[in-house]
């Protein structure tokens, strides 16, 4: 079994199969193959019900009128759920199956028993900061949801009555938090209850929630559209706005006053141990805080090196001269909030164009550029990614942040571009939502290293295919590789060797030109969810490692597209799983 298993799990698992492989013997491989799949259908069709909002994401209407259930009861019964799939999971012998099927079983055992040890570290008890969390991911959740019916209107005003349960249900899981000493930073609290404040204090229909009214189907009767819109209003009015209401006063009164004042994880109940599981589960290595902090310095390293070539070339005597030619040259910084979102765009647009190049198989889905909601874009990072639905309903959306416009260099708009865009995080993940013969799990599996270290290998790819000509985005291609590699100082300084948070925006300004905005919101970041971004460049270094491997091992046999091709046709995957896959793929070219 893989080795991020819990110990007793991972023996219980490897007991029960033992026993079973006898018992199994006379089964044919058909019916294990049914069997298997049924299992995986089984757990599929728990996680939609029983996350109705990512159900809703996905195209799913069944539990279009729910919210998940937030309480511990609720989170002990997934638990228990999971156990008993792991355990009938164990039961499936997969010898003779294809090999997707095995992997499949692999990967789903991994989940499971993640979910059981992360468990121990009760992250119930931390359910809000000011990158995650109910009071954001609910305004967030309309974008996402199509509204075609007037069930789909009665539906929305079902679940935005469910809103104050939804509420109260994480606010009984922090006063427990409180109790047990797991709270976050008292100053991200503080961030939050802005964020809810600002809807808090927003007319009805002024508020996110409001999104649906402002676009009737011409199928909805104007006496419908009457009637929904006076009772979605009063749904907002007497139920969400009261519970954000409610919410910002609990904040206020009871939990910032008990915020954490130190930064790092390092501060909670074990919360060393809790760090190396996060490193763990974000990585996918067995690598120690203390060596990615290392391969940090020397990626940091390395990176100025090639900026300092760039520099020279453009005239300037070191990197501290250009970056501050760069910071205040308004050129090179966006005059219009729609400017920024047009360069997005076009970036986007020309490499669409050389993805036949790049890969063998192209998305389906369409990809569309929008700004990031004025409501949580102050504490946004420069642009992300939100999958579209896989029948292409709902495209795919590079978020762009446009706070604060004057002051973000255009410098790095190539890089982010193709990295959130193509043939960056769209690519992948709508190539992963559009495979056949896997199981639906298949295709929605997040492992941070794989998605975001693919998305910051695309940025590279656009060096590939010849772009990056204007030398300042060429600079701005390695200013967003340094700024992956301080991530892995940073984090790992700020929650394994103790950093305080001026050492962390320190560190950026001396190995980054970014601006004070996004230094700000990146180092709040790292503090608020721990070790994710450590993810991005692991990832890419191990892809780049395997091509490098390809190519020298393959010769004249290797081919970008093919290679590209199978990093990307099983879906994400942990990085040991990806390593050996590659492998195995390599010595078979070597034998055509």
């Amino acid at each position: 079994m893989k080795k991020f298993f819990s110990l007793a799990l991972a023996i219980s698992f490897l007991l029960v199969s033992a026993f079973q492989s006898h018992a199994q013997a006379a089964q044919s491989a058909a019916d294990r193959s049914n069997a298997l799949n049924a299992l995986f259908a089984d757990i599929w069709q728990d996680r939609l019900e029983h996350s109705p909002e990512f159900a809703s994401s996905i195209g799913d209407k069944r539990w279009n009128d729910q919210l998940s259930n937030y309480t511990v009861a609720a989170y002990n019964d997934k638990l228990s759920r999971e156990r008993d799939y792991l355990l009938r999971l164990a039961q499936i012998d997969t010898t003779g199956l294809s090999d997707q099927e095995q992997l499949s079983k692999d990967l789903m055992a991994r989940q499971l028993a993640e979910d059981q040890e992360a468990a121990n570290f009760k992250p119930w008890e931390m359910p809000v900061d000011q990158f995650n969390g109910l009071q954001s991911e609910l305004p967030q959740l309309v974008s996402v949801l199509s509204f075609d019916t007037v069930k789909d209107y009665d539906d929305y005003i079902a679940r935005l009555k469910k809103v104050p349960t939804a509420f109260q249900q994480i606010s009984d899981n922090m006063m427990t938090g409180m109790d047990d000493h797991r709270v976050p930073p008292k100053y991200l609290l503080e961030k939050v209850l802005v964020q809810v404040n600002t809807i808090a204090q927003e007319k009805p229909e002024d508020t996110p929630f409001a999104r649906p009214l402002k676009k009737f189907p011409a199928s909805i009767s104007a006496a419908d559209q009457e009637r929904i819109k006076a009772e979605l209003l009063d749904a907002i009015q007497k139920q969400v706005l009261p519970a954000y209401t409610r919410f910002a006063r609990y904040l206020q009164g009871q939990y910032i006053p008990a915020g954490r004042t130190e930064f790092g994880v390092w501060s909670l109940p074990d919360g060393d141990k809790y760090y190396a599981f996060r490193v763990h589960q974000s990585t996918t290595t067995d690598l120690t805080p203390d060596q990615i902090h290392q391969i940090g310095l020397d990626e940091v390293k390395r990176d100025e090196a090639e900026m300092l070539v760039i520099a020279q070339k453009l005239g300037f005597k070191d990197l501290a001269s250009l970056r501050a030619s760069i910071a205040s040259n308004p050129k090179l910084h966006a005059q219009t909030k729609d400017q920024l979102l047009d360069l997005y765009r076009h970036d986007i647009d020309q490499m669409k164009a050389k993805l036949p190049d790049l890969v063998g198989r192209l998305p389906k889905a369409p990809l569309v550029v929008e700004a990031v909601p004025a409501f949580i874009e102050k504490d946004q990072a420069p642009a992300y990614y939100q999958h579209g639905t896989p029948d292409g309903k709902r495209p795919g959306t590079v978020y762009v942040n446009t706070y604060d416009f004057e002051h973000r260099s255009l410098a790095n708009v190539e890089s982010i571009a193709y990295h959130e865009g193509l043939p960056g995080h769209h690519l992948q993940i709508s190539i992963s939502q559009e495979l056949t013969g896997l199981p639906e799990f298949r295709k929605y599996m997040h492992y941070t290293a794989y998605t975001e270290g693919w998305g910051l290998y695309a940025e590279h790819l656009g060096k590939d295919v010849g772009f990056y000509q204007d030398p300042y985005s060429d600079y701005g291609r390695l200013e967003a590789d340094i700024f992956r590699a301080i991530r892995l100082v940073v984090d790992t300084g700020v929650h394994s060797k103790h950093w305080s948070r001026d050492q962390m925006v320190e560190y950026f300004k001396a190995h980054s030109g970014l601006d004070d905005a996004t230094i700000n919101a990146e180092v709040d970041r790292y503090i608020a969810w721990p070790a994710q971004a450590l993810g991005y460049k692991m990832g890419q270094l191990k892809i780049l490692e395997l091509r490098a491997k390809a190519q020298k091992e393959l010769g004249s046999k290797f081919d970008l597209r093919a290679f590209h091709d199978q990093v990307l046709d099983s879906g994400a995957l942990p990085l040991d799983v990806l390593d050996e896959r590659i492998n195995t793929w390599i010595t078979q070219q070597k034998g055509k």
